[in-house]
């Protein structure tokens, strides 16, 4: 495992922390460029009540703006969970060269769980992916965010 991923893991990690103290469901990213962080980002979808708030997107767009760019060429994203559909989708248009990632999505990860975008040979950028950086302490967030959930539902039921 190579300990820069490691590093920067632990930081999306932060910001998936960060969402679920707003009650959002606790998926981070960070997007790092020449060894520094250039944008962080966490799940917003209760908070701004838009479907396309997810972490990724949330980075995407910061990173653009700091860079005046929207080709993200020379940007690795790091994020918490395997990136959806959308997000996929936005990390090929973004042009970013790598993705990393901690815990697969069963029900819509589109890096190779469900399916993967990125191998797609018709699209014309593929980013490199690792995956499964830190993958039980992004699970373990996300596990004890839905129990949590759960439990609630059942304390107000009684």
């Amino acid at each position: 495992m190579n300990m820069d991923d490691v590093k920067w893991m632990k930081e999306a990690i932060k910001q998936a922390k960060k969402a679920e103290s707003y009650d959002e469901v606790p998926i981070g990213c960070v997007i790092v460029k020449d060894d520094k962080i250039i944008a962080r980002g966490y799940n917003k979808r209760e908070t701004l009540q838009q479907s396309i708030a997810h972490a990724e997107i949330m980075a995407i767009q910061k990173a653009c703006k700091k860079l005046g760019t929207w080709r993200l060429e020379d940007c690795v994203l790091y994020v918490t969970l395997e990136p959806c559909p959308m997000c996929a989708g936005a990390i090929i248009q973004s042009r970013i060269k790598e993705v990393v990632y901690g815990a697969s999505d069963p029900k819509g990860g589109c890096v190779g769980t469900c399916t993967n975008l990125f191998e797609v040979s018709e699209f014309n950028h593929h980013p490199i992916y690792r995956r499964g950086i830190l993958e039980s302490d992004c699970s373990d967030l996300l596990k004890h965010f839905f129990k949590k959930k759960r439990d609630m539902k059942k304390t107000q039921k009684s």
